[in-house]
């Protein structure tokens, strides 16, 4: 079992090779009979404000400068998709998801029950609160012992970009690119650091599922939540978009660039918007600006995605 562990404590990475991946893309062509996003969102496009000022974030993330970007009128879904939805998808096509076909995925430590955590020999390098848990999946989040019976409107987690792409070509939909998911989260604000402005915490109201304590060992909790949060929890943006930032991480359509280069642009994928495990004293990332990346195999109990679809699409469909 390799494991290839980035710089970011944001999610681990497995490590696979190109033709791997290739083998992997687009699994499932055949379309849903009926279209499971009729509460999109439709938005206008234009031209905003994207990226942040270099000292905001981490340079290796490349944020800014900010600069000018168009976008074109879209249709995008107000929450990240759920248990439910995936479940739906999985069942009408029988699909096998990354995590389930390497046997394991990565879980954030203090989320393994006991008797879990006695199987775990391995753990992601220099980010030990990442364990490799065997049995672990978007079914069984925290591994064999756990289920997501009582959580089915969470967001589905433990999803690779792969498997994202299946259920979008599923359900006629695709992934956003960075540029369309950044306008969105923004929801009609410019240059405002979060969704909803410039303060985390207005009137000391938590508009987010992030990280409150001392990371990677203690989450006090104030936000209400643990671990994932349903997707309609919290004030959605001026979009009427919720979670847009924390609670997962979403897949992007975009490669990284600048970073990705030649044949790594089919491993390295664009994610936005942090997750649950975000805190200030080490990933600020929860932030409308903020970018990561990750392989497009690898997964994790904070990698969930949403969808989107082209104003075209949608009048046809």
């Amino acid at each position: 079992m390799q494991t290839n562990q980035k710089k970011s404590c944001c999610t681990p990475q497995r490590q696979q090779s190109i033709s791997e991946i290739r083998k992997r893309r687009n699994q499932v062509t055949a379309s849903h009979t009926s279209h499971p996003y009729k509460n999109m969102k439709y938005l206008s496009g234009g031209t905003f404000i994207m990226g942040a000022d270099l000292n905001e974030g981490y340079s290796s993330d490349a944020e800014g400068p900010k600069r000018p970007v168009t976008v074109e009128p879209f249709y995008i879904s107000p929450y990240t998709v759920t248990n439910e939805q995936f479940r739906v998808f999985v069942q009408e096509t029988g699909y096998e998801t990354d995590a389930e076909k390497y046997g394991w995925s990565f879980v954030f430590h203090l989320l393994v029950s006991k008797k879990t955590a006695k199987t775990v020999k391995e753990i992601a390098p220099q980010t030990p609160w990442w364990w490799v848990v065997k049995g672990a999946s978007w079914q069984c989040p925290e591994g064999p012992d756990s289920t997501i019976d009582s959580r089915l409107d969470h967001p589905v987690v433990h999803i690779s970009w792969n498997d994202a792409i299946a259920y979008c070509s599923w359900s006629d939909c695709r992934l956003p690119t960075e540029a369309e998911w950044e306008y969105a989260a923004r929801g009609g604000l410019q240059s405002a650091r979060y969704p909803w402005g410039d303060e985390l915490l207005p009137n000391g109201e938590h508009r987010c599922n992030i990280w409150q304590g001392t990371f990677p060992h203690e989450n006090t909790n104030e936000d209400g939540y643990i671990s994932t949060a349903p997707v309609h929890t919290f004030p959605p943006n001026g979009f009427g978009l919720y979670n847009m930032v924390g609670n997962v991480w979403e897949w992007c359509a975009s490669s990284f660039y600048p970073h990705s280069h030649h044949e790594d642009y089919l491993k390295v994928k664009a994610m936005r918007g942090g997750s649950f495990l975000c805190h200030a004293s080490y990933c600020n990332r929860y932030r409308n600006a903020a970018r990561s990346s990750n392989t497009a195999d690898s997964s994790a109990s904070n990698i969930g995605f949403r969808c989107v679809m082209s104003k075209e699409k949608r009048m046809l469909s």
